[in-house]
């Protein structure tokens, strides 16, 4: 590439990495969902639909009036529409083609963690999850909506050919890994009554809100508990070999020692059960990701927040990275003592799930 056309997409990164920022504070606010079907709208009217200061609106929309996303009235260059096709892309509405929602995570992490990455690349060191609250709450709300929306129809049915789904319905026993407040759970408590769930998670206050939730859903099977996922294999107590399926939903790059947290998920397992590791779909190598859809956001993200987490505050943990790929995952897992198949997920490009069962060997 020329110096000249390097230059120009320079430009290109500026201009885009603005408008990224304009669209988080857009889609935050309830702008896009505030223009979405409304025909043509004036900068004031746009503002006092959202409830917002109309020069900050008048502002934000000359950024996204440059930047190709809103358009103006055919008739009228004061008032400003949002194509259908792009609201399908910026609103709720799109669902599973909403990626409005993901432009919201740069701004979360620069907001919580920038300084401490900074500081990072000197010493080695990373964070703790106190430098991500508003973070961790956006990625637990984003979690939720997609178990809400495919755990339970598509996912499941999908795992091991439709045998799990089958041990839940006849009355297993089943424990999410890294469980957070539990949407995951409760939502598999309510479809399988006839079956016993179990949260793992170190985040009491995670755990808490879990339990308030199944208490006002009147769901009896289903319990929160604080385990280190790390420690369960040397001490896994009422836990050892108890469960048909164990879950892991993006938990495992982010720990500080995910060989441990693996054999833990096998020391869970009962003979025939299965391990679902669900993570990026990556491979091992830089090189073999340059190429990646979204490879520069992804591996921004994980330099802002999965690297640092999985570092840990001393520097000392095994700090895989959101994109640790295909290669280390399998390596790991065999490690852990499974037998591994890996799948797509349905409707989910950006995820892969390594199916595992206990090893014979």
């Amino acid at each position: 590439m020329s110096e000249t056309d390097f230059a120009t997409r320079v430009g290109q990164i500026l201009e885009a990495g603005a408008l990224n920022v304009a669209l988080g504070l857009g889609y935050q606010l309830g702008l896009f969902e505030a223009l979405d079907g409304a025909g043509a709208l004036s900068s004031d009217e746009l503002a006092a639909k959202a409830d917002l200061n109309p020069r900050y609106v008048h502002e934000w929309l000359g950024a996204v009036l440059a930047g190709g996303v809103v358009e103006l009235a055919p008739d009228d260059p004061t008032r400003f529409v949002l194509p259908d096709a792009h609201a399908l892309v910026l609103c709720r509405r799109g669902g599973a083609q909403n990626l409005g929602v993901y432009t919201q995570e740069l701004g979360l992490l620069v907001e919580g963690a920038l300084s401490g990455v900074r500081a990072g690349f000197r010493t080695g060191q990373g964070l703790g999850y106190e430098s991500y609250p508003a973070f961790h709450a956006f990625m637990g709300e984003l979690a939720d909506r997609k178990h809400e929306q495919a755990l339970v129809g598509e996912f499941l049915p999908s795992v091991a050919e439709g045998a799990i789904e089958a041990r839940l319905r006849a009355g297993g026993a089943a424990c999410d890994l890294g469980c957070g407040s539990g949407r995951a759970l409760l939502l598999l408590a309510a479809a399988f009554p006839a079956s016993e769930f179990v949260g793992v998670d170190l985040d009491e206050g995670a755990l808490e809100a879990g339990r308030d939730a199944a208490r006002a859903a009147g769901l009896t099977n289903v319990e929160f508990l604080t385990r280190d996922a790390a420690r369960l294999a040397e001490a896994p107590g009422e836990l050892a070999a108890r469960f048909d399926w164990v879950s892991a939903f993006d938990a495992i790059h982010d720990q500080l020692d995910p060989a441990a947290a693996l054999r833990g998920a096998r020391a869970l397992l009962k003979d025939g059960g299965v391990f679902s590791l669900v993570d990026i779909a990556a491979e091992s190598e830089l090189a073999e990701n340059a190429e990646r859809p979204l490879g520069a956001f992804l591996y921004t993200v994980s330099l802002l927040h999965c690297l640092p987490i999985g570092l840990g505050p001393e520097g000392k943990g095994a700090g895989l990275g959101m994109l640790w790929g295909r290669q280390r995952a399998l390596d790991l897992l065999a490690e852990a003592g499974f037998e591994v198949e890996v799948a797509e997920i349905p409707n989910d490009p950006f995820n892969v799930h390594y199916c595992c069962r206990l090893s014979s060997a």
